[in-house]
């Protein structure tokens, strides 16, 4: 897990170190720039795997590369198509570039993990993004050269305008963008299981070898656990790899989810840490929290708050972290789903919100954690995970009037979990922290009725964009003063589930 930079038909490498200074939180174990004949790669390192051996920007027989995220089947990928290779490092960043001198821009249909990368081949540049855009990736243009960065702010002193990096997509400076992943690949759907108790064995299965894939690591690996059944799940998966696990959660005095995470930790017995912060805390911390997400989406930034306390706990401890991350999306975990009029509706709302989770909360989850050098992996959006739960029926995930969400999952680990955490309802992360509604309180002593009025009006001419409340604007203002508006404003995604 890095920090990646770089330009290509330019060899400004003073331009680099400069990106690389914003992204420094990124990388708290190295730093590195290498100029080519095209361009210049730079690189802030979060050494997880090969700690001695795994620096960058690595280079291959003439081929540069910078690479930010882990390939988890990367020895598999190793073993069958570098075969008579002596491969210098045990990293998966060698593996990476091998595979790309080897077998060309398709060698990322065989990559198992999350991924951001850019390799300088000659005149040529590759960049390709994970499925579902677990790692960041922005780009920039000035004049004839091309610019990019793991976060916007590396870019803002060089650009006008900054765009994203589609998920599933790879470029090539001479084959041009092509899709190498659709959400709706995979199994088929409504065609594998003719009764949700087939399904849970499947779900199982699945979900046991997506932990797995995630605890390769050189580095000690956590699990966030909010007590939620989501974290649960991960939680117990990872104790039955593991010998020990350190779980870590946060929230204000007297928040549910405390205690329900204290409760789960006991019945698991892992090595349980927490924090518990206040409402002055969040105040003090917001500034810091935006500059980080690059985001004012108002629930992305409620949830931001307590992931932010909750990946400064963990740092102290672990460099890996487990998260539940995606289970919502895939098995209809919010309550306005319940009212959606159809399963096909409800089966498009799914799929919708997965594509939109690059831009709400897998970016609020890497933006907190990566400020403390800490790597968050989600086993939830493993590709095979995503595959078997959209294969599944729509109605079998759609709750009943007065019956819980996700009932799949629930069902599926009944017997692992105690009775109390399965039939837990569902909470968001930031309600179930307490810290849900407390800045809304200071949004509203900041600004005026008039002034939310004109800013609502003004917002929805100039970009399209509907400011929800006072609240939106207090985030807003505060990441204006970090990024320009036409920098935020193009890119910024909008959490469907507020």
């Amino acid at each position: 897990m890095c920090g990646i930079a770089g330009v290509y038909r330019s060899t400004d490498g003073t331009g680099i170190e400069r990106m690389l200074a914003w992204l420094s939180h990124r990388g708290p174990d190295g730093r590195g720039v290498v100029a080519a004949d095209s361009g210049v790669l730079g690189h802030t390192r979060l050494a997880i795997i090969d700690l001695d051996g795994g620096r960058q920007p690595m280079e291959h027989d003439g081929a540069l590369i910078c690479f930010n995220g882990e390939i988890y089947n990367y020895r598999a990928l190793r073993n069958r198509y570098l075969r008579g290779q002596a491969l210098e490092t045990d990293s998966d960043t060698e593996v990476l570039l091998r595979l790309y001198r080897t077998l060309g821009p398709g060698c990322v249909r065989l990559l198992e993990g999350m991924f951001a990368f850019a390799i300088l081949d000659g005149d040529d540049l590759f960049l390709a993004r994970d499925p579902i855009g677990i790692k960041p990736l922005y780009l920039a243009r000035s004049g004839d050269t091309l610019l990019f960065a793991s976060e916007i702010k590396a870019l803002a002193l060089h650009a006008d305008q900054v765009t994203t990096f589609p998920p599933g997509t790879w470029y090539h400076s001479r084959f041009g963008s092509h899709t190498y992943y659709e959400i709706a690949q995979g199994w088929p759907q409504n065609g594998m299981f003719e009764t949700p108790d087939q399904a849970i064995t499947a779900i199982r299965a699945v979900l046991r070898a997506a932990v797995h894939k995630r605890l390769l690591a050189d580095v000690p690996v956590g699990v966030s656990l909010s007590g939620g059944l989501d974290s649960s799940i991960i939680a117990f998966l990872a104790c039955a790899e593991l010998d020990q696990v350190e779980t870590f959660a946060v929230g204000m005095e007297g928040s549910a989810d405390l205690e329900a995470a204290r409760q789960m930790a006991r019945y698991l017995g892992t090595h349980h840490h927490e924090y518990v912060y206040t409402r002055a805390e969040m105040e003090a911390v917001l500034p810091d929290v935006i500059y980080y997400l690059e985001s004012a989406d108002p629930a992305l930034v409620r949830s931001a708050l307590p992931n932010y306390f909750l990946a400064r706990l963990a740092s102290e401890r672990v460099k890996v972290i487990l998260t539940g991350e995606g289970a919502d999306e895939l098995y209809a975990g919010y309550d306005y789903m319940r009212s959606i009029a159809s399963p096909e509706d409800l089966h498009r709302e799914l799929e919708t919100s997965i594509r939109e989770l690059h831009r709400t909360n897998l970016q609020r989850a890497d933006r907190m954690f990566m400020a403390f050098g800490v790597e968050a992996r989600v086993p939830f959006l493993d590709v095979e995970s995503i595959a078997l739960a959209l294969s599944l029926p729509s109605e079998w995930k759609q709750a009943a009037p007065g019956e819980p969400t996700k009932m799949l999952l629930r069902r599926a680990f009944a017997d692992e979990l105690p009775e109390s955490i399965v039939q837990r309802p569902k909470q968001k992360f930031s309600a179930g922290a307490g810290s849900m509604y407390e800045l809304a309180k200071v949004a509203e002593e900041r600004f005026d009725n008039q002034t939310f009025a004109r800013e609502r009006q003004r917002l929805l001419h100039r970009w399209g964009y509907r400011l929800r409340n006072k609240e939106a604007l207090y985030y807003l203002d505060t990441l204006r003063a970090v990024l320009p508006e036409r920098l935020i404003m193009p890119e910024m995604g909008v959490s469907r589930s507020l």
